[in-house]
């Protein structure tokens, strides 16, 4: 059972996005050039999951966005955090933000149904967001001309730390002082400071 935990680490740890426990196994049957039982890669995932869970390590296993994934554990965070701020050259403005925001708390949602909800053009800010993959295309609506209707991806689950959307605060946590935040440093672009006409929808500030 050791060399198929060690396999297992070693395609959590290459993996650029959580890997899901099939693509795991379908992996492992072909390295191995067997059939292995998707009760033991379980097993094994379990038993690195409980090794990584100890306190000597910075990192855990964790199961993310339907899949597994090695991350930094809680108290590390404000590092990590530092680290993204220092080395991040571009983030996303207020605006996309809080685009962002809406398409994840009303999602599936059109492009006009946040126009009406933010009082701006939210053209640049879908545009930024699509570019970095947080949000995605989802279909078209059934209303008149079929506008195209947007939701939010695993690569935003993934930036949250959250395995399913209903795991968002609700709207009645953000008024408690214990949790409010800062600016999200690795989600945030780099704007000017000569300011625009419009801020929401000048280039440079999104």
């Amino acid at each position: 059972m050791e060399f198929l935990k060690q396999h297992v680490e070693a395609l959590i740890f290459a993996a650029p996005q959580p890997i899901p426990l099939v693509d795991i196994k379908s992996v492992l049957d072909e390295s191995l050039l067997m059939e292995v039982p998707e009760a033991d890669v379980l097993a094994a995932i379990q038993q690195t999951q409980q090794q990584f869970h100890q306190d000597q390590y910075a990192f855990e296993l964790v199961e993310i966005s339907g899949g597994w994934q090695f991350l930094t554990k809680g108290a590390y965070h404000s590092s990590v955090a530092i680290y993204l701020k220092q080395t991040t050259k571009k983030r996303l403005s207020q605006a996309a933000l809080e685009t962002l925001a809406l398409i994840a708390y009303k999602q599936p949602v059109t492009r006009a149904e946040l126009e009406e909800i933010r009082g701006v053009s939210c053209d640049y800010a879908l545009q930024k967001l699509l570019e970095k993959e947080l949000v995605s295309i989802v279909g078209r609506s059934e209303g008149p001309g079929r506008p195209l209707i947007y939701g939010t991806t695993g690569k935003f689950m993934d930036y949250l730390g959250i395995n399913r959307l209903t795991d968002l605060p609700k709207p009645k946590d953000f008024k408690d002082p214990e949790n409010s935040i800062g600016e999200v440093p690795a989600l945030e672009e780099f704007t000017p400071s000569k300011p625009a006409q419009n801020a929401d929808e000048h280039p440079d500030n999104q």
